[in-house]
């Protein structure tokens, strides 16, 4: 922070430093001495003279005020804080002087807030350094840089499923070993969040975003270049290892920026970023493969592509994080004015040990696990749907690709069919904005906090729609005589399920979990992954002891059984919530009087009076 002149008051002409300094003399025995424009400090230390006796006293008569520590006001924390605030060298030397204390918040301003540990710096309303009130163009554009490094990290997940069989001729190994080209890049996923999620609570959001991708960036070279299997299966899981911070931090960098009620859109762009990737991937890698690049290519280009993002990444994305922001702030605050002792960052005063970090990104999460019935049927679901996408990697060529298909398809053309899931995900996504809607009149009505539940509209329609796409592609998909293309409008239902269903779930059991969601979400990523890295191991034996047609009726009768899931949440979801450990449901408390008001207007409209409530 720069010291400067503060600007002139109202009523009041611009002075020179010395003036600045002899205004504050006498200003501090008027009714006028907290409205005082000061200096800077070096000019103050210039001119100070020693004090008058009497003359530079605190309000109460109490020891004298150093005049060199009035260079910091209270709106130095803030811009737009009003000098009308007593200063900080007025509170450091008032709050030691007979009579009572004066309050932190008429000193400090309302950024400022005395706690056990001493004086906890936090965020002004309207403050231009609080990445919530950042211009609405600046965050979206930050949103839009999350999206496509998402849509980066799950695209090198998929491309390279193409080229299981041409792996495995080259290197001489089955084709179900070959499949491990992607449960590598996955089981990188699960191992990630365990050191991108406590890096970021502890480095901020860019450091990790630059590091991660730069490096990811890198590990494209080993499958390209590769000549053994160690290197191949190696430098895979690497690259998964380091690709998982987008999917593990995009979520919270879009929760920095974005209030609970403004985020349904950026929500579903993210989301929707997390399906398109996975359905490019097998369009692009299906080409490649057949063409004379080759499958090394594959690699190639997922390299150009990290680097094409990684450039715009190092300018592009600043630090969101506001536990980091604070903790800089008051680092500075503190250097610029060593008076300042107690000033603190809450970030400096959590646990960063080893063992706490543990605690929160390893035992945690699966404690809550084992205790949340919310969490566990969230999580299976999620981690259904998400093997799911994966399986269709390996599905989709057993219907259409010549040599191991009902069809005679190659695999560029394969892959063009992924187009019908990337279209129904978008149509989930523009659905959810329009579902989101109604959440943003009910903020006021709820105080604030409606119930997690109404988050769940678009999983209602996601669930059906999920069977049916199921039903649809393995009963259409299994017999040559019915045309190419009515197996392929069943991936359009697909996509919009996968969508749906996670934009409703994610945000659900983040209204519900609160200040423990980041540990419910780790818990869900883990899972989901773990599941979706060993979906393509079994997913050909599933489907060629079973037949497509009922491998794909036992995953449609599954996601049928779970389809009811956010209709018995909705109606039965506050009750769970209001026995849980880890979900604060603030909504509970105000449950009753929200409802009396709602049947009060009901009747009101119909002409009845209401009845008292019990």
């Amino acid at each position: 922070m720069s010291e400067r002149l503060a600007p002139p008051l109202e009523g009041t002409s611009a002075t020179s430093p010395a003036e600045n300094t002899m205004d504050g003399r006498r200003g501090s025995q008027s009714s006028t001495s907290s409205r005082t424009a000061v200096g800077s400090s070096e000019n103050v230390d210039a001119a100070k003279p020693a004090p008058k006796e009497g003359a530079d006293r605190g309000a109460d008569g109490g020891r004298p005020v150093e005049r060199a520590q009035t260079s910091v006001l209270a709106s130095e924390l803030h811009p737009r804080e009003p000098f009308s605030r007593l200063n900080i060298a007025q509170y450091y030397a008032e709050r030691s002087a007979p009579g009572p204390a004066p309050k932190a918040t008429d000193a400090l301003g309302s950024n400022v807030k005395r706690t056990e540990s001493g004086m906890q710096l936090g965020w002004d309303e309207g403050d231009p350094r609080n990445p919530m009130n950042w211009s609405r163009r600046r965050r979206w554009l930050i949103t839009a840089m999350a999206s496509l490094l998402t849509v980066n990290v799950t695209f090198a997940s998929s491309a390279p499923s193409f080229t299981v069989e041409v792996i495995s001729r080259e290197f001489g190994f089955s084709v179900e070993k070959a499949e491990l080209i992607t449960t590598l890049f996955l089981l990188g996923y699960v191992a990630g969040p365990f050191i991108w999620a406590p890096g970021s609570e502890i480095f901020g959001r860019q450091p990790i975003f630059i590091f991660s991708i730069g490096t990811y960036m890198l590990f494209q070279m080993g499958p390209a270049l590769a000549q053994n299997q160690a290197t191949l299966w190696s430098t895979r899981f690497l690259g998964g290892l380091f690709a998982a911070a987008p999917l593990t931090n995009a979520g919270g960098l879009i929760a920095d920026i974005w209030s609970p009620v403004d985020r349904g859109a950026a929500m579903s762009l993210f989301t929707v970023s997390v399906f398109i990737g996975p359905v490019m991937g097998p369009i692009v890698g299906g080409f490649v493969t057949s063409s004379y690049l080759g499958w090394r290519w594959v690699f190639w280009l997922q390299m150009i592509f990290a680097a094409a993002c990684w450039v715009p990444c190092c300018f592009l994305i600043p630090e969101t994080y506001s536990p980091v922001l604070l903790q800089k702030r008051a680092k500075e605050l503190r250097s610029l004015h060593p008076e300042m002792t107690e000033l603190y960052a809450p970030l400096e005063h959590s646990d960063m040990s080893a063992k706490g970090l543990l605690k929160r990104t390893l035992y945690k999460p699966f404690h809550m696990l084992a205790l949340e019935p919310i969490l566990i049927l969230v999580t299976f679901y999620l981690s259904l749907v998400y093997a799911i996408l994966y399986m269709t990697f390996s599905v989709f060529p057993l219907i259409w690709e010549e040599g191991q298909g009902v069809r005679n398809f190659n695999p560029g053309e394969t892959g063009l069919v992924f187009i019908g899931v990337g279209l129904g995900a978008v149509l989930g996504g523009i659905l959810n904005v329009y579902l989101s809607k109604p959440y943003r009149h009910l903020t006021p009505k709820w105080r604030g906090t409606p119930p997690p539940e109404h988050r769940l509209y678009g999983a209602m329609f996601a669930g059906p729609s999920l069977a049916i796409g199921l039903f649809w592609i393995g009963w259409t998909g299994a017999f040559a005589a019915v045309p190419w293309y009515v197996p392929a409008l069943a991936t359009i239902p697909l996509g919009f399920s996968f969508s749906l269903i996670f934009l409703s779930f994610l945000p659900f059991l983040i209204d519900c979990y609160a200040q423990h969601a980041a540990s419910a979400l780790a818990a869900n990523t883990i899972c989901r992954s773990a599941l979706a890295a060993v979906a393509p191991l079994f997913v050909d034996y599933m489907y060629k002891g079973l037949s497509i047609q009922w491998a794909s009726s036992l995953l449609g009768f599954v996601a049928l059984v779970l389809a009811p899931s956010p209709f018995l949440f909705f109606r039965h979801g506050h009750r769970i919530r209001g026995s849980s450990k880890f979900a604060p449901a603030p909504d509970l408390k105000i449950r009753d009087e929200v409802l009396q008001q709602e049947r009060e207007e009901k009747e009101k409209k119909s002409g009845k009076k209401a009845p008292e409530s019990a």
